[in-house]
């Protein structure tokens, strides 16, 4: 398994580590289950964030005993200093530690700079002074943001979504960062769930100085990530070709499913809805088309383009319009018109 060291940090860890974000979704147990397991397979960077409900709680039980033993990356997205001490009092509780090997902004619209009058970035800098934080990093969806932040050199570590989905502007992004000496955590290296091979994803990682942090949520995707540490995967020809074909069939405006669009005005389930299409056909599931969904997807008609959901999108899409093509072709495939 290859090394990554995030930039100036000297963290130092497989290129193979543990987003939790969707453990939120688990029970204690099966949380706490997953996450030491992933330890003991070989993982050793664990990346979570105050907005991630009881995320970082779970953490903290499971790694109880042990914080020399693992690098801990968190986030906040407050935007006054007030909620910045606050979140990051939270976390530290909630993680059972007294400091955070990595201290991000969450999903920034810019670039907090010193002296930019929010004191933003002046409270990071005092909470590394006090130690309870180790290294400074940011995150980012917008790519001119986080290339702006790159730029700015101003920060440790840069997390931005990244899979072999990436555009050449994104590649740019990631190798301006390794010329700035700042790491890269790669965040949706699954595209949402809509990329399904995860030696695909995997060997094309190994081919970038990024560090991927791959959602788990049970124990076969565990497996899945874990298995790469008993063997080396590369990029090959065949995986090349395959992920030529892949990307092919997802060309133009997607939902990643991040949710940061939600929640709805009028109860839609944006985050799935907006991605029916895809969904469908990459991961068919007769659930899909069950009553459920059925329902869930007619809500659509119940949109009143309030444009919530598209200010919220950190991906700039026209999510109503998305939501409103989704459910013609959802339509159509239940008429039988559309071929899965």
């Amino acid at each position: 398994m290859k090394t990554i060291t995030l930039g100036k940090t000297g963290i130092t860890v497989p290129q193979n580590a543990f987003g939790a974000l969707p453990i939120q979704r688990v029970s204690l147990e099966n949380a706490v289950k997953l996450l030491r397991g992933a330890y003991d397979g070989g993982m050793r960077f664990f990346d979570t964030a105050r907005a991630y409900s009881d995320s970082e709680e779970k953490m903290g039980v499971a790694f109880t005993g042990m914080r020399n033993k693992i690098f801990i990356a968190s986030k906040t997205m407050a935007n006054t200093p007030e909620k910045f001490w606050y979140d990051l009092e939270t976390s530290l509780k909630n993680l059972q530690t007294d400091y955070l090997d990595l201290y991000q902004f969450h999903c920034v619209k810019q670039c907090y700079r010193p002296g930019d009058g929010t004191g933003m970035y002046e409270a990071m800098l005092e909470a590394k002074k006090q130690g309870k934080i180790r290294h400074v990093g940011i995150t980012a969806h917008l790519i001119n943001v986080a290339e702006e932040i790159v730029e700015s050199g101003l920060y440790e570590t840069i997390q931005f979504p990244f899979s072999y989905l990436a555009s050449e502007r994104d590649i740019r992004l990631v190798e301006n960062a390794e010329k700035m000496e700042m790491g890269f955590i790669a965040m949706k290296g699954l595209a949402g769930g809509l990329l399904t091979d995860s030696e695909a994803c995997m060997a094309f990682m190994s081919q970038y100085n990024v560090l991927p942090i791959w959602g788990i949520q049970r124990e076969e995707e565990l497996r899945q990530w874990l298995s790469f540490f008993d063997k080396d995967v590369v990029m090959t020809e065949k995986i090349a070709e395959f992920i030529k074909k892949d990307s092919a069939s997802l060309k133009g405006d997607f939902c990643r499913g991040c949710g940061y669009c939600m929640p709805c005005t009028v109860g839609i389930q944006i985050n799935n809805c907006a991605r029916m299409s895809q969904l469908i056909r990459r991961s068919p599931s007769a659930n899909f088309l069950g009553e459920e969904w059925q329902g869930l997807m007619k809500k659509i008609e119940e949109c009143i383009d309030c444009g919530a959901c598209k200010s919220r999108c950190p991906y700039g899409l026209d999510t109503p319009k998305l939501l409103r093509k989704n459910l013609e072709d959802y339509k159509q495939i239940l008429a039988g018109i559309t071929e899965i």
